[in-house]
């Protein structure tokens, strides 16, 4: 659990201002891709969980909301983020 922890607290430090700015869109869309990247690799075990299938779908959509987001308002962010997170080809 305190590895967990700590990992996200890197994640804040890294996308964020400071490790208090979690509300931040970038901070926002870096967590909800390390937990979608995580559940994918729970699909693969776990073939016939549809109910977090539908938690993942809602995290992806959360993810393209932001995503659109700071593409509208903080371009330069945004094109860093996706090449950082490796979310575009």
């Amino acid at each position: 659990m305190l590895k967990d922890t700590l990992k996200v607290k890197n994640l804040v430090m890294k996308y964020g201002k400071s490790y208090l700015n979690t509300g931040s869109s970038s901070v926002q869309i870096a967590l909800l891709t390390r937990k979608i990247n995580y559940l994918q690799k729970h699909f693969i075990l776990h073939k016939e969980d549809h109910c977090g299938r539908k938690g993942l779908l809602n995290m992806v959509s959360r993810r393209r909301k932001l995503l659109d987001y700071l593409k509208s308002n903080q371009y330069e962010n945004y094109l860093f983020l996706i090449k950082k997170l490796g979310l575009r080809h």
